[in-house]
């Protein structure tokens, strides 16, 4: 019988099964494969990036009322940034919003576009919930045609302060597997707002008729008696400015501080455009509103017309470059008028316009006055106020217009570039206490609303954006695209499972090949 083999013999076995179990190994993936979705036309969740990068926005929103501007301070997680942050309202809220944004460095595919064209929304002390009722496309996957909706909000507790009618929206997000950013438009959002009536009542103020031991005196006012007594014959409380509000909605917006009666139009967009000298692409952020005209107490003698002579555009576009990149701003032109005379004309150059609301004072004739306050120069019925009537001015609307603030950054993250965006509002209406009301804790402004804020940004790569498929590659919906970047290391599992089965195949081959292989036996010594 023979022996076992000798010692080289087994490790020439033992070479052998490595090199047979390593090729197994070898051929193990790198790391883990693209995963893929479930459902065909579900967005990847991590969508490969193709070499454009553009960022932008473009928000319009046809109507934002705030309370107590500047009443409540901002929060911030950072120490001692709450002091230098400005003050917030107490409570805002916004009806006809459209907003429209790019963001081809999101790390989830549903967001590298996003249109969004929402009824309403609402926010307290700084924080805002999502509303329901919005019209919303994001992409990927790509959408050829928009998303469309309307609505007609209900009646609500908020109808005292604001009140609108039927809302349509529409929404559409596009963004290509191959080259991203490069479609028209990456993400367009319209709303329109057939009416809207606006502070019915003011609730910053006192509800309550007499006014008797509230008021302070004031430098202006020391005694503020008279004052009293001018409050005590209007025909309302002074949360109602003395009558002139109803405190309530009506169907024809009488007794609403503002009224737009006809249709409001509010479209966002973002898009790619050309870029001179170049086969890239600048990012253009456009935001255009259209209204024919707005009225003040509408419906009653004193009614203040603002006919908007010139609706407003504002543009952004970022090549990347600062010398380049521009913002285009189409100033709106308005014109104010009263009783059939022209008060002012709202423009660039001229952007403020005062109208203060009286109080009159009794005195022997306190039964000719009128019961309600003097708007302007004109009484309740219309006709000009007597100069030698005496009045207290309790309150101001002032109305302003074409404020337009540009920010511009050279930026290094997520890509080097150049940033470029601006604000700009149609109109801002004020209701300003004068010092002569000796309420405590005023704030500098009752009550505020804005028509027709608009924000734009964009933000290009320097050289402009790319529209090119990186070279080779396969995208998940067919071949000649991007190469998926490849998956981090999640776990020591990828060298031990290997590891582990060629261990096993070695030791099981071992054992076959010692069962297997004859032994000598050895011999007995002869006698």
């Amino acid at each position: 019988m023979r022996g076992r083999p000798p010692l080289s013999m087994a490790m020439l076995a033992v070479a052998v099964l490595l090199a047979l179990c390593a090729a197994p190994a070898a051929a193990t993936p790198s790391t883990t494969p693209t995963p893929t979705p479930v459902n065909p036309g579900q967005a990847p969740t991590e969508a490969p990036r193709p070499p454009g990068h553009a960022v932008g926005d473009a928000g319009t929103g046809l109507s934002l009322i705030r309370a107590l501007p500047g009443a409540v301070p901002t929060q911030s997680i950072m120490p001692g940034e709450s002091e230098q942050l400005p003050k917030q309202p107490l409570a805002e809220i916004g009806f006809g919003l459209a907003s429209a944004q790019a963001n081809s460095e999101a790390a989830l595919g549903y967001e590298r576009a996003v249109a969004q064209a929402e009824p309403g929304g609402a926010a307290v002390e700084g924080r805002a919930p999502t509303p329901p009722g919005a019209v919303v496309q994001t992409a990927l996957p790509d959408n050829p045609t928009p998303t469309t909706g309307g609505i007609n909000p209900p009646s609500s507790p908020l109808d005292a302060l604001v009140k609108v009618g039927l809302l349509n929206g529409s929404a559409q997000a596009r963004w290509d597997e191959r080259t991203g950013p490069c479609v028209d438009p990456i993400a367009d959002a319209r709303i329109s707002m057939a009416s809207l009536s606006a502070l019915n009542a003011i609730p910053s103020l006192p509800s309550n008729q007499n006014l008797s031991g509230q008021l302070g005196p004031t430098p202006r006012l020391p005694d503020p008696k008279p004052l009293v007594d001018g409050l005590n014959q209007m025909s309302g409380p002074l949360s109602q400015l003395g009558g002139l509000l109803s405190g309530k909605a009506t169907a024809d917006a009488t007794g609403s501080l503002l009224s737009v009666p006809d249709t409001m139009l509010a479209h966002s967009t973002v898009r790619l455009v050309d870029l001179p000298g170049s086969a890239n692409k600048a990012v253009r952020s456009t935001s255009t509103l259209q209204v024919a005209g707005i009225r003040l107490l509408a419906g009653t003698p004193m009614e203040i017309r603002i006919d908007v002579v010139t609706p407003p555009t504002l543009t952004v576009t970022s090549t990347g470059d600062e010398k380049t990149s521009t913002v285009d701003y189409t100033a709106p032109v308005l014109r104010v008028s009263q009783g059939g005379k022209v008060l002012g004309t709202l423009d660039a150059a001229n952007q403020k316009l005062d109208v203060p609301i009286g109080i009159p004072i009794p005195g022997p004739n306190s039964s000719q006055l009128p019961k309600l306050p003097v708007v302007g120069g004109l009484l309740p019925n219309g006709s000009p106020a007597p100069g030698n009537l005496p009045k207290i001015d309790v309150g101001v609307l002032r109305l302003q217009n074409a404020e337009l603030d540009i920010k511009k950054a050279a930026m290094t993250q997520p890509f080097a570039g150049f940033q470029l965006s601006a604000v700009a509002r149609l109109l801002d209406l004020q209701l300003l206490p004068t010092d002569a009301l000796g309420l405590p804790n005023l704030p500098s402004a009752l009550a505020q609303v804005s028509l027709g804020e608009q924000i734009s940004r964009a933000y290009a790569p320097t050289g402009g954006v790319v529209c090119a498929a990186a070279a080779g590659g396969v995208t998940p919906g067919g071949p000649g695209g991007y190469a998926a970047p490849p998956l981090a290391y999640t776990t020591a599992a990828y060298q031990a499972v290997p590891m582990f089965l060629t261990g096993t195949a070695m030791l099981l081959a071992g054992s076959i090949i010692v069962a297997a292989l004859p032994s000598r036996r050895p011999r007995r010594p002869t006698p």
